[in-house]
């Protein structure tokens, strides 16, 4: 499994649901749908991911 960080390539809002993808080697859109379905739980959770993970470092189109 590889290290917990947002997604700089797969994100909608801040990179959870794709970092989250990544790290498990699954698709993003089940994690998306998963969140989802598991929605006030998943809001709370998402918030504090959000906060807490590792940024991707910059790249060249971040500038």
């Amino acid at each position: 499994m590889k290290r917990l960080k947002k997604s700089s390539k797969d994100k909608s809002l801040h990179g959870v649901c794709g970092g989250i993808a990544e790290a498990l080697s699954i698709h993003s859109l089940l994690v998306r749908l998963v969140f989802s379905l598991t929605m006030p739980a998943s809001l709370i959770v998402y918030i504090i991911l959000a906060n807490t993970l590792e940024s991707p470092p910059p790249t060249l189109r971040d500038f």
